[in-house]
């Protein structure tokens, strides 16, 4: 069992931004991988490829990935959430912008230091906590301002949609921290969760995604391993081994980077146009994370 931390150490400092530049890296090889496969089933195939991954590891090291139990219900709930949250992502993605998307979807670290203050007493909502978060999510509305614009009708369901997904997101990490806790090792935490979004996935895709397969280039099937191996096998288990150990409400919030990321790396790869406003969003998101996880002592007056 692995011991519980109270802050955020210089290891997880360095993890976290691994994997928020993993992820931003992630937008980057989704947008390379839609010139020759549908989004959704980039979605699915992500899951399927994961799981498949993580069954094998677990069976080099012999460990069970299905409980016995009632915790294999809890397993269920995750998976459950974890799927309908993928669910609205991509359904937000069909009726709303990008922008939107992310900027709904990336509420998550909000409604996660709120829940953690009512469900988890250790990890109480404190004023610094509150402005360093809301700085960060100021920084990712900055970044993408340029391209918001005012919603349609049809863009306000996608934007519900998306903010649905966020919510989700916490749910899950907050279930995980409040119920699970010590019942689940990180592997069986995700073999859950894939094996449920890949079940949703596959039928969202069916049934919003007539054509799946265009043109299987070696960067777009470089695109489709680097999601399935790097980011949805390798840095999810890493992702929810913090989880468990570390304080979910801090971790969650250097989630901001990874849009942050998302839009450098474009801009480098991609050649995407990089303006003032990324920079100062992520500054933003920077300041914000060095304010909720800041030493408390530094804010009160010594002796």
């Amino acid at each position: 069992m692995h011991d519980q931390k109270h802050a955020i150490d210089a290891r997880a400092l360095i993890t976290l931004v691994m994997l928020g530049f993993l992820w931003g890296l992630s937008q980057i090889a989704m947008k390379v991988a839609n010139a020759g496969v549908g989004p959704i089933f980039q979605a699915a195939l992500r899951s399927i490829v994961a799981s498949v991954l993580i069954i094998g590891w677990a069976h080099l090291r012999r460990m069970p990935l299905i409980h016995r139990d009632r915790t294999l219900w809890h397993g269920i709930a995750i998976g459950a959430l974890f799927g309908t949250e993928f669910v609205f992502v991509y359904l937000g993605l069909y009726f709303t912008t990008a922008s939107h998307a992310v900027i709904l979807l990336y509420t998550a670290p909000l409604f996660v230091a709120f829940g953690a203050h009512w469900l988890l007493p250790e990890e109480p909502l404190t004023t610094r906590k509150t402005m360093g978060l809301v700085l960060a999510f100021a920084g990712l509305v900055a970044t993408l301002w340029d391209s918001l614009g005012v919603p349609s009708r049809s863009q306000l369901v996608g934007d519900f949609f998306s903010l649905t997904a966020g919510l989700l997101w916490a749910a899950t990490s907050l279930y995980i921290k409040r119920v699970v806790r010590g019942a689940m090792s990180p592997s069986q935490m995700l073999f859950y969760q894939l094996g449920f979004s890949a079940i949703q996935l596959s039928l969202i895709c069916l049934l919003f995604e007539p054509t799946h397969v265009t043109n299987l280039s070696p960067i777009v099937l470089a695109s489709l391993a680097y999601q399935g191996i790097i980011v949805a096998f390798a840095s999810y288990l890493v992702w929810f081994w913090l989880v468990k150990v570390y304080p979910v409400s801090d971790i969650s919030g250097f989630t901001f980077l990874t849009p942050i990321f998302g839009v450098l790396l474009g801009g480098v790869l991609l050649h995407d146009p990089l303006t003032a406003k990324l920079m100062l969003g992520g500054s933003l998101v920077v300041l914000g994370m060095i304010l909720v996880n800041m030493p408390a002592h530094l804010f009160t007056r010594g002796g």
